[in-house]
C-alpha cells in the first residue's frame, strides 16, 4: 500500500531570471494595481530565451541532488509533469540527458539506466499525477529506489487578455521515496475527478500554424481560455473530487475541514485558490448533519440567499459541458455559493480559518506567479519553509493538497506531515530560489513575451541549464528543430 510509509523527503525549486513587478504592468497597462494586488499577486516570472520546460527541469531536479545529496543511481523513476514540453515524441528522458552529463563532468555517478522516464500531460494536474504515478512504482517493482519528480511550466498569454496578468514560470521538483521525510501520502483517501469540458482552456497544435519562428525561437504558446466559464469548470470539478474524498472518510466532512493545518491548492493566482477553499467548506456542510446544515442556514442569511436552495445547488452535480452546447458559456451554475463565498470573504470566523489554512507560503507565492504544473509543490515548498521558520510545530497534522487540470480533472490528496519534516524543511532553500531576479521596464518586457530577445545586458544567474543551439540539418544527420542544451556558471549577455 502507499499510505503515510510513502510520500515526499525533499523539494528545490528553480525561478527563471527575468520578474515582471505587478505594479509597473498596472502602470504600462492602466489596470489597477488595487484589484490586481489583492486577486492576483505582486509579480510573476519569465523565462531567458535560452530556457524552456526541459532546462528549467533538469536544474530544479540538480538542486534537488546537491542539497539532499541523492545517489543519482538509486533513481528508478524520473516523471516529468508539464504542459509546455517542446517535443511531442520525448518526454523526462531529455531532462534525465542533460543531468547525467553534467553529472559525469562532475565525477559523480549518473542517474541509473534502469530507470523510467515518462512524462505527464494533463494542463496543470500533470505532476500530481506524476507524483501519484511515482508512489505506485514505489508501492510495488520500485521498493527499493527512489523516484524524482519534476514539475515544470511555462504560463505565458498573449498581451492583452485577461490571462496576462497570471503569466509565469519556473520548475520544482520532488524527492519521492517510502519512509519520507517531510510529507506522507494519505491514497487510501484521495478523490479523483474528471469531465470532458470543450473549450475551458487548450493547446490545439493548430496555433503554432503560420508563427515566422528565427533559427532558436521558439513557438508561442497561448492557450485558448473561456475565463467565466473556466471558472465554472474548476469550481465544479474541485467539488466532485472534493466529494469522491469525502465519501472516504470516517470523519464528517466539515470536520475533517476544520482540523486540516494548512491547505495548498493549485494556484493560477490568489483568488482562484482561495475560492476552491471556500466553495469546497460550503460544498462540506451541504453534505453533513443537522448542525452543518444549520451552519449553511447562517451563510445563505448572512448572504441573503435561500438555505436550502444553497444546499441543492451546491449538490447537483451540474452539466458544465451543456453550457457549451447550448451556447450559455456565461452562465453562473454556482449563483447563489459564489454569493456565499463573497460574504465569506468579510465574515468571522470564516474567513479568519481560511485565512489560516492559506496563511504559509502565500505571500511568497505572490511572488512568482502561475508557475502551471508547477503552482503546487512551490506552494508547499514555501509553506513548509516558512513553518520553519516560525517554529510552528506541525508533526503529525494532516494537510489538504488540491490539484486542478483545466476544468477537466482534479486530485485530492491528503498528507501527513512526518516526524522528521524539519530536517527537509531546512534544505528546501525556497528563498533562494528568488536569487538574482532581473526586474524588466516595459521595453524589455515586451521584447522578451512578443519576441524572444531578451531586452539590455543582464548577468543571468550561476548554475543553470540552457539551450545552447537548435538544430538545422546543417550538419552530417537530420536534426532540424531539435534542441542542445549544455549547463553554464552564470554568464553576461545582451541581445
Amino acid at each position: 500500500m502507499s499510505g503515510p510509509d510513502i510520500g515526499i523527503s525533499a523539494l528545490a525549486t528553480y525561478l527563471p531570471p527575468f520578474r515582471v513587478r505587478l505594479r509597473d504592468w498596472c502602470n504600462w497597462t492602466g489596470d489597477s494595481w488595487n484589484k490586481v494586488a489583492a486577486v492576483v499577486g505582486s509579480s510573476f516570472r519569465m523565462r531567458a530565451d535560452d530556457e524552456n520546460a526541459y532546462t528549467m527541469a533538469a536544474t530544479a531536479v540538480l538542486r534537488l541532488i546537491e542539497n539532499n545529496n541523492i545517489d543519482p543511481s538509486r533513481i528508478g523513476m524520473l516523471a516529468l509533469g508539464t504542459e509546455s514540453s517542446t517535443d511531442n515524441s520525448a518526454g523526462a528522458v531529455i531532462v534525465k540527458g542533460m543531468l547525467n552529463r553534467e553529472l559525469s563532468r562532475r565525477g559523480l555517478a549518473p542517474i541509473s539506466r534502469a530507470c523510467e522516464v515518462p512524462e505527464f500531460k494533463h494542463a496543470c494536474l500533470g505532476g500530481v499525477y506524476a507524483m501519484k504515478a511515482a508512489a505506485r512504482y514505489l508501492a510495488w517493482d520500485g521498493r527499493e529506489r527512489l523516484a524524482i519528480v519534476v514539475c515544470s511550466d511555462i504560463a505565458e498569454y498573449e498581451r492583452g487578455t485577461s490571462g496576462e496578468v497570471t503569466q509565469g514560470a519556473g520548475a520544482v521538483a520532488m524527492l519521492v521515496e517510502r519512509d519520507p521525510q517531510l510529507l506522507g501520502f494519505e491514497m487510501e483517501l484521495s478523490g479523483s475527478a474528471s469531465d470532458y469540458r470543450g473549450p475551458d482552456f487548450r493547446k490545439p497544435f493548430s496555433r503554432f500554424v503560420g508563427q515566422e519562428l528565427s533559427t532558436n525561437a521558439q513557438p508561442r504558446d497561448f492557450p485558448v481560455f473561456n475565463g467565466k466559464y473556466s471558472t465554472t469548470c474548476y469550481v465544479d470539478e474541485v467539488l466532485a473530487a472534493m466529494g469522491d474524498m469525502f465519501g472516504k472518510l470516517k470523519s464528517a466532512p466539515s470536520s475533517f475541514m476544520r482540523e486540516l493545518k494548512a491547505v495548498f491548492l493549485h494556484r493560477p493566482y490568489h483568488r482562484m485558490a482561495e475560492t476552491g477553499l471556500v466553495m469546497s467548506l460550503l460544498y462540506a456542510f451541504a453534505l453533513g448533519d443537522d448542525s452543518d446544515q444549520a451552519m449553511l442556514d447562517e451563510i445563505a442569511r448572512l448572504a441573503d440567499v435561500d438555505g436550502r436552495a444553497l444546499a441543492a445547488e451546491l449538490t447537483a452535480a451540474p452539466s458544465v459541458y451543456h453550457l457549451v452546447e447550448s451556447e450559455r458559456t456565461n452562465e453562473d451554475v454556482f449563483p447563489l455559493a459564489m454569493k456565499a463565498a463573497r460574504e465569506l470573504r468579510s465574515h468571522e470566523p470564516f474567513q479568519t480559518n481560511v485565512n489560516n489554512q492559506l496563511r504559509l507560503g502565500g505571500s511568497e507565492m505572490a511572488e512568482i506567479g502561475n508557475l502551471y504544473t508547477a503552482s503546487l509543490p512551490a506552494w508547499l515548498a514555501a509553506g513548509f519553509e516558512q513553518a520553519d521558520r516560525e517554529g510552528l510545530d506541525l508533526t503529525g497534522e494532516r494537510i489538504l493538497t488540491i490539484g486542478y487540470g483545466s476544468g477537466d480533472a482534479a486530485e485530492i490528496i491528503p498528507m501527513r506531515v512526518m516526524p522528521r519534516w524539519r530536517e527537509s524543511a531546512q534544505r528546501l532553500r525556497f528563498s533562494d530560489a528568488f536569487a538574482g531576479g532581473i526586474d524588466l521596464d516595459q521595453a524589455g518586457y515586451e521584447a522578451l513575451h512578443d519576441r524572444g530577445e531578451s531586452g539590455a545586458v543582464a548577468q543571468l544567474p550561476a548554475g543553470r541549464f540552457r539551450i545552447s543551439r537548435v538544430g538545422d540539418r546543417s550538419g552530417h544527420i537530420d536534426d532540424s528543430g531539435i534542441e542542445y542544451y549544455d549547463f553554464v556558471a552564470g554568464e553576461t549577455r545582451s541581445s
